[in-house]
């Protein structure tokens, strides 16, 4: 069904926004170009700068790890450190292979593809661990059943969900236990804390973004994270072709035009010193959701105890009972309203029309065309896909494709009034009418 909102009488009386409602979009405070400027005039412009060498000192100060490397993106980010990470297990690889070389890997499954393709790029199978309900991020059960499934893997990557730190503690455990690297993707996380200690301290490697839409940007660009002078000195080699130490272009390994510029490297240095004002904007706008909607049979994106998420995107889900009919394709979604009810494409449909940008929750790398086949393990065992190791005999939940199914993420930009907020809030209870 396609709903005509703007004459449905639920909305009638209702106006477009004048200028659109952002999902996340860049904030900008005026700090950045002053030091684009700077690169600019002093001719610094490409990927070496007093820029990158601040932003990389600060992002390593803010998050706790002793170095940090400044890459064209967060991608780029991941794709060394899980190359890294390969080396490290499974020793170099020629440059026409990927250093995983066919292992499997551990892979968060409710994230964004950026997260696992790198681990394509290496040539390595991921394997994708069911979401648990407690934080949206890898369910530390569902590991523990997947390397009692395949005890030879020795690598994770783990993604912190909208934001909201994974339980790190289980997690890091497990992998400890099982001789097992992590690689943090903490790209959606950046200035949130678990249990004190800040997301991008808890894997081997880490990396953030500062891609447009995070809660600060350098309209791209991110950020390789360790406590290693080694490997920070691999990496920076790495991500500039792998030069060597020669007069002239020697190259004896694989490299990679993944540099951060000193362009972005100062907007990013404009945007640090707010990373907290951010935050608290943030916070407030998933607050006022959470007691805006408190009566609809929703539930906002949990919170678990002992975390500080930054709260970059708000979040919630329908309650099954209050779920409308709905049927999703590959590239199209379909419903029926019914009274007291709605569901994801509805509300979404309805934002969008009076200029609000919401978006699905993530849909889950198991359902992905490209993934399909790749095997998927929940708490209770189940393996999906063409290495069908073991079969519960009773199905499993699938906790990462009902999220998808009841979830949405709210228009979350940090510049949203409190005004047009309300008048968010005020549409999804019309959806519910």
């Amino acid at each position: 069904m396609m709903t005509d909102f703007l004459n449905d009488p639920r909305f009638r009386d209702l106006k477009p926004f004048e200028s659109r409602v952002w999902l996340s979009s860049p904030t900008m405070h005026g700090e950045e170009q002053h030091w684009v400027d700077e690169a600019i005039l002093t001719n610094w412009v490409s990927t070496v700068g007093k820029n990158i060498d601040v932003v990389e000192k600060e992002c390593a100060e803010k998050v706790g790890r002793r170095f940090a490397v400044g890459l064209s993106a967060g991608t780029a980010a991941l794709h060394l450190a899980i190359r890294l990470a390969g080396e490290r297990l499974y020793g170099p690889a020629p440059a026409n292979q990927g250093v995983l070389r066919g292992h499997k890997v551990f892979c968060s499954d409710c994230t964004f593809d950026a997260t696992v393709n790198p681990v394509a790029y290496e040539n390595g199978e991921a394997v994708f661990i069911d979401t648990e309900l407690d934080s949206w991020n890898m369910s530390p059960e569902a590991l523990e059943k997947a390397f009692s499934l395949y005890p030879e893997v020795r690598l994770i990557v783990l993604a912190h969900l909208y934001g909201t730190p994974a339980k790190c503690d289980e997690l890091r455990a497990i992998a400890d236990r099982h001789g097992a690297l992590i690689v943090e993707d903490a790209a959606e996380s950046f200035g949130s804390t678990y249990k004190g200690t800040q997301t991008g301290c808890f894997g081997d490697y880490a990396i953030i973004s500062f891609n447009g839409n995070k809660i600060i940007t350098g309209s791209s660009g991110g950020m390789f994270l360790t406590d290693s002078e080694e490997d920070a000195h691999k990496i920076r080699k790495w991500s500039t072709q792998s030069r060597e130490d020669a007069p002239w272009y020697q190259h004896e390994e694989l490299g990679y035009n993944y540099r951060m510029s000193n362009v972005i490297a100062g907007v990013i240095r404009g945007q640090l010193p707010y990373l907290e004002t951010h935050i608290a904007q943030k916070r407030e706008i998933y607050e006022r959701y959470r007691e805006g909607l408190k009566d609809l049979p929703v539930v906002m994106n949990p919170i678990p105890a002992e975390t500080n998420p930054n709260y970059w995107l708000s979040c919630l889900t329908v309650n099954p009972e209050a779920l409308c009919a709905q049927v999703r394709d590959e590239r199209r979604a379909l419903y029926i309203t019914e009274p007291g009810k709605s569901c994801p494409t509805e509300i979404l449909g309805a934002l969008a029309a009076f200029k609000a940008e919401g978006r699905p929750i993530w849909k889950p790398m198991h359902l992905q065309p490209v993934y399909r086949n790749h095997v998927f393990i929940t708490a209770q065992g189940v393996a999906r896909g063409r290495s069908n190791a073991y079969i519960a005999e009773a199905a499993a939940a699938d906790n990462g494709a009902e999220l998808f199914r009841y979830g949405l993420c709210l228009p979350s930009d940090n510049k949203m009034t409190e005004a047009q907020q309300r008048v968010i809030i005020d549409i999804i209870h019309r959806c519910f009418e």
